[in-house]
């Protein structure tokens, strides 16, 4: 999105959906809402993190299987599942199913990696392979061959009353294509483009060795997708965003108190792996989609996916998304999906 005239094309929201541990039902009740709650206002997609041993969202399919039945319209996505703690071919079932279920909206994303705090957790998670398991890229292939309805068993055909397939069913046709991989380095983006993946920009970048700053870096790993994929793909943009256009003023104190305490992380590389972060976004939606387009990144793609800050409480999360749909989109050149 070079200039200005050429409008953002799909605009998204990402939350962690936080619960108290007392009372579970009402914070996963109330994600439920963020997510109707976004397609009511036209946007194009809502994502769910997933967070294990955590009082966060544990099982995003779960929660889009729900969320798939209040909606009729909003794509439904995880940004991102990490692979460690998931059997592909079990987890493909899932995903096809909640794609049926939900008319072909899902988009389901990966990450690969070892599970967080592995040594603490690998004895519950894979008590006889914890030394054997990998957690590569071979990982992600799996599932996507397995979404493809590539064969995952030598066996077909009637057993008594039963009958069994070579593929993971209920088979959801272009699933697979919408199958995303959230990265923040150059390998990350070369390999999901090479693997005819989509692409979560994040918003977090591994520096490596690059003094250029955190949006040049995120507008290398786009570049390196699409000079990688073999046809189209598409990439997204991660940022935390803050209108405040319709916030309270207490509201308006709090957004900037949240960007001040975690904008010195901004400044410079971060920890062993020099991890760039990216600085949040707060102020009315003409200053912020004036520093959008400033934004070397931002300028390279046509769809962005903004995060709720993890902390907020509902009432913020409505005022936040009501300012992203009708003022800060609106500011980018989008429109309102009101369709389906």
């Amino acid at each position: 999105m070079p200039l200005p005239s050429q409008p953002l094309r799909r605009l998204g929201f990402l939350t962690i959906g936080l619960f108290d541990e007392a009372d579970p039902r009402r914070g996963h009740e109330s994600t439920l809402d963020v997510i109707r709650l976004g397609e009511d206002l036209g946007l194009d997609s809502a994502w769910v993190r997933h967070r294990h041993l955590q009082f966060g969202i544990s099982s995003p399919v779960a929660v889009l299987a729900a969320a798939s039945q209040r909606t009729s319209r909003i794509e439904l996505g995880t940004a991102v599942t990490p692979l460690g703690w998931e059997n592909p071919v079990r987890l493909a079932e899932d995903l096809a199913t909640v794609d049926v279920l939900s008319g072909g909206r899902l988009n389901p994303g990966v990450s690969v990696g070892p599970p967080i705090h592995y040594e603490q957790v690998k004895h519950a998670l894979y008590p006889d392979t914890a030394d054997v398991e990998d957690f590569g890229h071979r990982r992600v292939r799996r599932l996507l061959d397995a979404l493809a309805g590539e064969p995952v068993s030598d066996f077909e055909g009637a057993e008594g009353i039963e009958v069994f397939s070579r593929r993971v069913q209920p088979h959801s046709p272009g699933l697979r294509d919408r199958a995303w991989y959230g990265g923040g380095s150059l390998a990350s983006a070369r390999w999901a483009g090479e693997n005819r993946m989509n692409f979560m920009v994040s918003n977090v970048v591994k520096g490596e060795g690059r003094p250029e700053g955190f949006a040049d870096i995120q507008r290398s790993h786009v570049e390196a997708f699409r000079a990688a994929h073999p046809g189209a793909g598409r990439v997204s943009q991660g940022l935390v965003v803050i209108p405040t256009d319709s916030a309270t003023a207490e509201q308006r104190a709090k957004y900037e108190g949240y960007a001040a305490g975690r904008l010195p992380r901004t400044s410079s590389p971060q920890g062993p792996n020099a991890l760039w972060f990216a600085p949040d976004l707060v102020g009315p939606a003409e200053g912020i989609a004036e520093r959008l387009y400033a934004d070397a990144a931002f300028r390279e793609v046509d769809e962005a996916v903004f995060a709720l800050p993890f902390t907020f409480g509902p009432e913020d999360y409505a005022q936040l998304l009501t300012d992203i749909a009708t003022k800060l989109g609106p500011a980018l050149g989008w429109e309102p999906n009101r369709a389906g």
